[in-house]
């Protein structure tokens, strides 16, 4: 079916913006922390018009007019009337007669708007200061707040009108009157300071360079920061790097300094062009719907994925830290120094950025995915990043696009509530695989030629997909477009059937999909797969062969081993002969990181499709008792986890899988221990919590004894515990309790000073096996959890197979107070009901929740809706199906 890309709800094409100069004043300290606001946009009139049209919400307009000026004269003309389309998100501006074309129009607009409480717009954040606040410091209730803005995608018009459309770039002016003893921040340097009213002062800052509406942005509050320089120059001058915090919290942003600054300089470096900017400053915000954002030159972050307290904070914490500021530095260059045309093309930004982040780390939202894994692995090696991308990002992305409700990674946007649900595990995570794949097969040093010349030639524009393409082209000499358009066009990613003769494979490609009811109107794609085959005969290289058929024979196969998808460079499962696998299972030295993950990755995917079995799976893990890496044993524990929470409601099987897990991670767990190892590497010290929690939720007697002793120490002010083992001591003892333990945790969450402990004693909280407990959670969740936390406690309660009917039944008699609460922010709502409901196992649930939702206004999580109902008839199908040979399996090995 053709697609149509241009069916967009755009502004008419009436005028180009050049630059706004924005103004704020008047802001309320508290009651409705209401705000004044001039902008003056400089314009040019393409055609004739009475009607100006902005974008606007929740804005009010208090009076329009446009100024032409003409050689020696000026002329005004004044809108007789302002209208509001507020389903659409704008503002008519009406005038008597027909304004003129123009190449130099003034449109000034002055209103007022809300400092709101939905983290997006220009909006509030509540915190509770460590140190006394300046004395200005307006209070939300009991707490303290700051101002920031979140813009991106399509909510700038929530703090001011203007023309909201990525491919609408101007230069910004902006100032703001605030009380004299706070700190504003926006995109660019301060300009002048002069006073304002009694106790106020005016800030104005520097201009920017042309950009798009969204990666405005600007911050109000009792701020305080730290300072680093780039060890390059940029324009003869160390670029100033700081990351500001409200005041107390400073020391704790050490850690994500010490990154910036190196990042900086090796995207500059590997981009071959220089940090736009004249300063990079990152902000912890204390309320935040996403993980950061790339405002240009003024980048946002969620607390815990900014700040780091090496005394306090679980060391998985510098993972995240570490890659997404790489993600939101990319993001510099992919998305803010070259901006993609419209919202379909929202990867090139996301996937991009990922990417090189890895290669830093470990390796633009697709794009800057990727380079922001990139940049991690630059730092650092030791982490195994690409594994970890293998491990984590790959197998999320698979999921979701292993569903027949996926959708493209290029799909067609019409408005800002199609523009939030793309900002998914398609957009960011397959977006990154397929770079990576085609990374891989290009040479790194190629590829990025290719996206250096791809920068330079859009620089201060937008660009499409096919811009991409072409410089890759170029630098490459392939056709890149013809083999990434069923990748980027196409729904879903193939798998690769393998069956032996001697010497030779039989491969062959089709869609796959988690509910294994593939039709031939599903599998109407040949992809281009890079095979990176291991074991050709003669040569212990990789053999990197193109697959482009729906079948083919590979000769001169080594038979004592071989192995597809080297590293798991590819975006595509494999699905082995299940001697193969089993020959595999025994051969484990001779597998990296990658080939270990990406099998049990594929194993596990392939029981649930039923193109293998859940035998095949248990079988080909218990090979793994003697493994060491955290990676691959978190890629075992996540396969096995599916199986258990699918087979969660059947008591017997459910047992019997605990007592497999339990055998096989033991000899881990006791060789691991509590205590750790001078010396010991960052990713030994994250597997040791890992561990001792499955341990403990599989029954392991000695750890979960060893948990409630210290877990009764520590909130009883006797003794303290390892903040990297917080999240297994409090998940068992919680597990494990009852009461006491629940009233406990809940305390540690109330009393915590830890960036992260919120967050941590959230999670576990969420494992509660008393179900007259749930009761009082969700009333706690849903009144006095911080909303962009709320999903945290949604996720574990849908995972707790005692917790998950409640969860749902709470949902639909408080629908609508949820709604209201949550919708203001689409984006929160939407990600808060795909948590929620996805973990179900049966069709008579499925059923439910499409009925309940059925003649709704579902506009904004109505693709959720669809991924749920597609996810739960997929686990219906496949317990349905491997019960009887699970339990069959189970038995006849002991464990049942």
């Amino acid at each position: 079916m053709a697609v149509n890309f241009n069916d967009r709800d755009v502004l008419p094409d009436t005028i180009k913006p050049i630059n706004y100069d924005i103004s704020i004043y008047d802001i309320e300290l508290g009651g409705n922390f209401g705000y004044q606001g001039t902008v003056s946009i400089l314009s040019k009139i393409i055609k004739n018009s009475k009607e100006i049209v902005l974008n606007s919400h929740e804005l009010k307009i208090h009076s329009a007019e446009v100024q032409l000026e003409h050689t020696k004269t000026q002329q005004a003309f004044v809108a007789s009337n302002i209208s509001y389309d507020a389903p659409r998100q704008r503002v008519t501006l009406s005038f008597p007669e027909e304004i003129p074309l123009s190449e130099k129009a003034v449109i000034l607009i002055k209103f007022q708007g809300t400092i709101n409480n939905d983290m997006a717009g220009f909006y509030r954040s509540k915190y509770k200061p460590t140190v006394p606040p300046a004395s200005s410091v307006p209070k939300d209730g009991e707490h303290h707040v700051m101002f920031s803005t979140q813009f991106e995608s399509c909510d700038a018009r929530r703090a001011f009108p203007c023309f909201d459309e990525p491919n609408l770039k101007a230069t910004f002016d902006f100032q703001i009157e605030f009380p004299e003893d706070q700190i504003a921040l926006s995109n660019m340097p301060e300009k002048t300071v002069k006073k304002g009213k009694d106790g106020f002062k005016i800030v104005s800052f520097e201009r920017t360079p042309i950009m798009s509406t969204y990666l405005l942005a600007w911050a109000v509050g009792d701020f305080e920061y730290i300072e680093d320089f780039t060890t390059r120059t940029y324009d003869g001058k160390h670029l100033p790097v700081r990351v500001y915090t409200t005041k107390g919290l400073k020391a704790q942003a050490q850690y994500a300094l010490e990154h910036a600054p190196q990042i900086i300089d090796y995207f500059s470096e590997i981009f071959q062009i220089d940090y736009p900017l004249p300063k990079c400053d990152l902000l912890a915000v204390h309320e935040f719907s996403h993980g950061a954002m790339e405002n240009w030159g003024l980048i946002t972050y969620r607390t815990t994925a900014l700040l780091f307290d090496e005394k306090s904070s679980d060391v998985k914490y510098k993972n995240r830290i570490a890659y997404v500021v790489a993600h939101e530095l990319a993001h510099q260059w992919f998305g803010d120094l070259v901006t993609m045309d419209w919202w379909n093309e929202l990867w090139l930004n996301e996937v991009l950025a990922e990417q090189v982040q890895i290669a830093i780390l470990v390796e633009f939202s697709c794009f800057a995915t990727w380079v922001g894994w990139l940049a991690t692995d630059h730092i650092h090696p030791d982490w195994h990043v690409w594994p970890q991308f293998v491990s984590d990002g790959m197998q999320t992305a698979f999921t979701l696009d292993s569903l027949r409700s996926s959708h493209p990674i290029e799909v067609p946007v019409k408005d800002a509530l199609d523009v939030d649900q793309i900002f998914d595990h398609i957009s960011y995570l397959k977006g990154s695989s397929v770079i990576r794949m085609l990374a891989n097969h290009l040479g790194q040093e190629t590829f990025l030629k290719g996206v250096s010349d791809y920068l330079k030639a859009h620089a201060y524009g937008n660009a499409k997909t096919n811009d991409l393409w072409f410089a890759l082209s170029q630098a490459s000499g392939l056709d890149v477009s013809a083999l990434m358009d069923p990748w980027i066009q196409s729904i879903g990613f193939p798998v690769l059937t393998v069956s032996e003769e001697p010497n030779q494979i039989s491969i062959k490609q089709a869609r796959y999909l988690s509910t294994g009811d593939v039709r031939p109107e599903d599998d109407t794609t040949t992809w281009w797969v890079p095979l990176g085959l291991e074991g050709k005969s003669g040569t212990t290289a990789v053999a990197s062969i193109a697959f482009t058929k729906k079948e083919d024979v590979i000769r001169d196969i080594d038979d004592s081993f071989y192995k597809l998808n080297k590293d798991n460079a590819g975006f595509y499962r494999v699905n082995l002969p299940p001697a193969r696998l089993t020959k595999l299972g025994r051969q484990i030295d001779r597998l990296s990181i990658s080939d270990k993950i990406g099998l049990i990755g594929d194993a596990g995917a392939l029981a649930l499709s039923g193109e293998a079995t859940t035998p095949g799976l248990l079988a080909f893990t218990e090979g793994f008792q003697a493994e060491t890496n955290g990676l691959v044993w978190s890629r075992i524990l996540g396969s096995l986890g599916m199986v258990k929470s699918v087979f969660s409601e059947d008591e017997i099987i459910s047992n019997a899988l605990k007592a497999y897990t339990l055998k096989l991670i033991t000899p881990a767990v006791e060789n691991i221990g509590w205590e750790a190892r001078p010396g010991e590497d960052f990713l030994t010290s994250q597997l040791r919590g890992t561990l001792l929690l499955s341990a403990g939720a599989n029954g392991h007697e000695k750890v979960i004894a060893e948990a409630k002793r210290q877990f009764d120490l520590y909130t009883t002010g006797k003794g303290q515990i390892d903040p990297n083992l917080r999240g297994a001591i409090f998940g068992i003892a919680i597990r494990e309790g009852g009461k006491s333990e629940y009233a406990a945790l809940k305390k540690e969450w109330q009393t915590t000073t830890s960036v992260d402990g919120r967050e941590i004693s959230l999670r576990a909280l969420g494992r509660i096996k008393d179900t007259e407990l749930l009761p009082d959670f969700l009333e706690f969740l849903f009144n006095e959890v911080a909303t962009q936390d709320m999903h945290t406690g949604a996720i574990m309660l849908a995972a707790n197979s005692k917790t998950r009917r409640g969860l749902w039944e709470y949902i639909q008699k408080n629908f609508d107070p949820i709604k209201e609460k949550l919708g203001k922010n689409m984006v929160v709502l939407d990600r808060f009901l795909k948590q929620s409901l996805i973990k179900f196992n049966d069709r008579a649930s499925e059923k439910e929740i499409a009925e309940f939702f059925a003649g709704k206004d579902n506009r904004g999580y109505d693709r959720s809706l669809n991924v749920i109902s597609d996810t739960i008839l997929g686990r219906a199908s496949y317990k349905e199906r491997d019960a009887p040979i699970v339990l069959e399996w189970l038995t006849a090995h002991g464990y049942a």
